[in-house]
């Protein structure tokens, strides 16, 4: 079985990996350091196991590894943008995966566009690694040679997305993957970090879900561009269709949306692909409508101006906790927080102030 640090792929038992010899090569050297340059032509040729590989390399904590990542992004950046990306989130057992994969075929084979999944697992609490494998349970997407899953483990990050989910997205559009659906957890967090880095918001639904698992979509559904009610097949049509309905009827009541698109609510069975063609017709609809507008341009570098706060943010937090002796009043003052013998507010701008001086004395 291959790393998943060397392919991108998932090969059915018995099938062999579909590779070109550009593929080939890039899995000979993946035991080897590679070259910034030799990163960005592999990318920009679409070799998937370079992608994969590059991947890897800006998941990684090491100084190093982050420093060329960043090197490799900004130099595959004027190749990126030019896809459509699709973030698609929903309730545990809604089917997103499914979904995922007969959309993946369906653009791959009716419009003959390729496709890159980034599926967002939940992390194990023991390894920080993926849980639940996405690449096994999309066996027939993973299978061609246009298509690029990557599961990478969401760490605890808000949104049910990986911290580093928009580099792994700009390099796929350098890739030349023209649609990006993003998969995320689902697991009832706020969803705002995956809305703010696509251009379609999809929430996929059940009907007859329990009250509780209702609850958890109701935030998020001011969000979406579109609900889709799924497993509309066999004894479950008219339940789902009563959903859609209801879904709808809900939206109506939401504030309008500032790209101009009036949300709306489909039903789809990913097992049968009905419902998959208008599905991706409000998509391009959607597209069409915001680029004429110029909602698309705006919202995309209003997302850009969000991202790099984002890592400012996360650069300042880590900085502030390298200091040792931040980390050792952390838990001293954490304590006396949680015991009642000051206020949060004291005990940050104790440690606010301890930086500081450590930066002075610096």
């Amino acid at each position: 079985m291959a790393e998943p640090g060397d392919s991108a792929l998932h090969v059915k038992p018995g099938c062999a990996a579909p590779q070109s010899p550009l593929d080939a090569q890039a899995r000979t050297s993946s035991r080897r350091a590679l070259s910034r340059e030799h990163y960005v032509e592999g990318i920009l040729q679409g070799q998937r196991a370079i992608l994969a590989q590059a991947i890897t390399l800006i998941e990684s904590s090491r100084a190093a590894d982050q420093e060329l990542a960043e090197q490799i992004v900004e130099d595959c950046l004027p190749q990126s943008g030019n896809s459509t990306r699709v973030g698609i989130t929903g309730v545990p057992g809604a089917g997103k995966s499914c979904l995922i994969e007969t959309l993946g075929s369906y653009l791959i084979r009716e419009h003959g566009q390729k496709v890159a999944v980034l599926a967002i697992d939940p992390s194990s609490q023991v390894s920080g690694g993926s849980i639940l494998g996405d690449k096994t349970r999309m066996t027939s997407l993973a299978s061609s040679e246009m298509a690029f899953i990557r599961p990478s483990p969401s760490r605890g990050f808000l949104g049910g997305v990986a911290q580093r989910t928009r580099e792994a997205m700009l390099l796929c559009e350098a890739a030349g993957y023209k649609n990006i659906l993003v998969e995320t957890v689902g697991v009832g967090q706020s969803e705002t970090a995956v809305h703010n880095m696509v251009d379609f918001f999809l929430l996929l639904s059940l009907a007859g879900a329990g009250d509780e698992l209702q609850g958890i979509k109701r935030g998020v559904m001011e969000l979406a561009d579109l609900v889709v009610v799924n497993k509309a097949d066999g004894d479950n049509v008219n339940a789902a269709e009563r959903a859609r309905g209801e879904a709808q009827n809900a939206l109506h009541y939401l504030p309008r949306s500032q790209s101009g698109w009036t949300p709306r609510a489909l039903t789809c069975s990913a097992q049968t692909s009905k419902g998959i063609v208008e599905l991706w017709e409000c998509v391009l609809q959607h597209g069409a409508l915001t680029r004429s507008n110029g909602w698309l341009t705006a919202n995309r570098r209003s997302q850009t101006r969000s991202w790099m706060q984002e890592i400012i943010e996360h650069g300042l937090r880590r900085r502030f906790e390298s200091f040792p002796a931040i980390r050792e009043r952390i838990a001293v003052l954490e304590q006396d927080v949680l015991e009642g013998r000051t206020t949060s507010f004291r005990a940050a701008r104790t440690l606010l102030e301890t930086y500081a001086g450590l930066r002075g004395n610096g």
